[in-house]
């Protein structure tokens, strides 16, 4: 049998054992709170028969007084060690919750496939799942000791009164367990769809309020709204129905423990006449019934605790693939310029036939080579290749070092992709990510220094969100800023002249051949105008890439120079 590393984090026991030290507090202070409980039924009990004594002229109202003393310092300590407990407990629990969501995101970073599902809905599962996971270990923490523990106590205590009057009452709370464990299937079935219902609204509000523009020009919202108002209305249905199962059951539970206080009544009632099995005082009743009334609400309560260790199983077996540790891939480091090589390079998503096969070129230090095709031929993919992003077969060479697209990525590698991908900071900050130095120079390479001249703050003017600040040129601008500050032995430059103007484009070019003299360029691109320019053109028509000079292109593919024709007709190349 293959054993189980004690350290793999998508192992339960794994959590428990990073909180060892806690455990044992909680277990100390466990043990004395709930040995503790059955001291209150044992002065309860005494407490009557005191009355009764006084009553009679048996004792002097001094000596309740001294009991009572006694009974409050002893329920003091008891409760101080419950909210020591206690105390313990949801510090566990936090410590749990935050080291499973830590492996959790840290994992999800590295999930390939993520895009495969609703990203909203998949982390409202995720994480409504590791929340049920924690909740239902720190019940089952908790519930150790104030079910478990104490309900062994009031059993041996009920045991040494009469242990057949014991057997007896006892036959009714074991019928609260199987009900539960019955119900158990129609209470998972519930939560599992509350929280995929809760999934569908999340994803539905995000899109709802990502959209909200485009749907009012083209006088959609009331249909969306309706549409969205069915999220809600599914989620609530859902919602209460999850909780009734879960919570509404807890009295009834509770009245099939409480049956057993009929035979307390009637048996026990003989007992203190003197007919019944044992001879009893009223203390001995009044301490035997506390006792039960104690256990029965208890048994009660672990009923309620079956359904949510249940429910945390069901969520463990969800998220448990999503815990297991993910290694960070491996960076290859290359910070020098070098010669690229490319062979044998073949790509293809899950399930499908190969978006382009066998591409091999070389490009040189100094070079900038274009990439361009049909619409979703498989350009832009093939940018992502370089950065690591996406599995792939073939070689990938950058001087005298070589990986396969599955040992790592090459850090000497800078991308821009075709969204700008701009964050909530200033210019600067959008540019520099954290690396100091100074970004005139890049902002005078993609013609942006005299526009950034008249803001009010300069470099330090905010962009606000996605950079919504600036016009779609500029964002552009200013990620392809950020990509030049970034400078890398190989950048890939995915349609950074899409949102300018043709004489823009041209200069930033020239600048572009200034700033990358010992890097190599990959620019991809639907516009052909700068193409004679480039070192090689790489054209991707029907899954197979031809790598040759504009001119020899023009020459051999009437797909590359019909678009190049039209496009110069239409005004999108400038001349020389």
């Amino acid at each position: 049998m293959k054993k189980t590393d004690k350290n793999a984090t998508d192992q339960i026991g794994y959590y428990f054992r990073k909180e060892k030290w806690l455990l044992l507090t909680m277990t100390i202070t466990g043990i004395l709170y709930n040995v503790g409980m059955v001291a209150g039924p044992w002065f309860e009990g005494q407490m009557v028969q005191y009355l009764c004594d006084i009553i009679g002229g048996k004792k002097r109202p001094s000596a309740m007084v001294s009991l009572v003393v006694c009974y409050v310092l002893t329920i003091f300590f008891v409760q101080f060690m419950r909210y020591l407990k206690r105390l313990y407990v949801r510090k566990f629990a936090n410590n749990i919750s935050k080291n499973m969501k830590m492996i959790l995101y840290r994992n999800l970073l590295y999930q390939k496939n993520i895009e495969k599902e609703d990203a909203g809905t998949m982390m409202t599962k995720i994480i409504a799942d590791a929340d049920a996971c924690v909740e239902g270990m720190r019940k089952f923490t908790t519930e150790i000791f104030d079910t478990g523990i104490v309900m062994i106590a009031y059993f041996v205590m009920l045991l040494s009164y009469d242990w057949r009057l014991t057997i007896l009452s006892m036959l009714f709370p074991p019928i609260a367990y199987i009900l539960a464990e019955r119900l158990k299937v129609i209470v998972t079935r519930n939560v599992q769809l509350s929280r995929e219902s809760s999934g569908r609204l999340n994803a539905s509000t995000l899109e709802r309020i990502t959209n909200a523009l485009t749907y009012r020009i083209y006088g959609q919202e009331k249909n969306r709204n309706a549409e969205y108002e069915l999220y809600l209305e599914d989620y609530e249905k859902k919602a209460v129905r999850a909780n009734l199962w879960e919570n509404a059951m807890q009295p009834v539970y509770q009245v099939i423990s409480m049956i057993g206080t009929v035979m307390i009544i009637w048996f026990g009632g003989r007992n203190v006449l003197g007919t019944g099995w044992l001879v009893w005082n009223i203390a001995a009743f009044s301490t035997f019934f506390a006792c039960y009334r104690k256990l029965a609400v208890k048994s009660s309560k672990a009923a309620k605790l079956f359904n949510a260790v249940q429910k945390a199983q069901v969520s463990w077996k969800r998220i448990k693939p999503y815990l297991k540790e993910t290694q960070e891939e491996k960076c290859i480091e290359h910070t020098q310029a070098a010669l690229l090589e490319v062979s044998g390079l073949t790509f293809a998503w899950p399930d499908q036939n190969p978006l382009f096969t066998n591409v091999t070129f070389k490009g040189k230090p100094g070079q900038i080579l274009g990439i361009t095709g049909e619409v979703a031929c498989g350009k832009s993919t093939l940018g992502r290749i370089f950065t690591g992003e996406l599995p792939y077969d073939g070689k990938i060479a950058m001087g005298n070092i070589s990986f396969d697209g599955k040992e790592g990525y090459i850090s000497g590698v800078g991308y821009l992709g075709h969204q700008p991908e701009l964050f909530d900071g200033t210019i600067e900050e959008n540019i520099c990510m954290g690396k100091p130095g100074d970004v005139e120079e890049v902002l005078h390479a993609v013609c942006m220094d005299r526009e950034v001249a008249l803001l009010p703050e300069k470099t330090h003017t905010r962009i606000g969100s996605g950079g919504v600040r600036l016009s779609g040129g500029q964002q552009a601008r200013i990620a392809l800023a950020r990509t030049l500050y970034h400078k890398k032995p190989l950048m890939i430059l995915d349609d950074p002249f899409s949102a300018v103007d043709m004489e823009t484009e041209k200069q930033i070019y020239e600048n572009l051949r200034l700033w990358g003299k010992d890097s190599i360029i990959l620019l991809i691109s639907h516009r052909l105008g700068l193409f004679p320019k480039f070192d090689q053109v790489l054209w991707l028509e029907n899954g197979k890439v031809y790598v040759a000079s504009h001119d020899r292109l023009m020459q051999e593919k009437e797909h590359y120079r019909l678009l190049y024709e039209e496009q110069e007709r239409g005004g999108n190349a400038y001349a020389e």
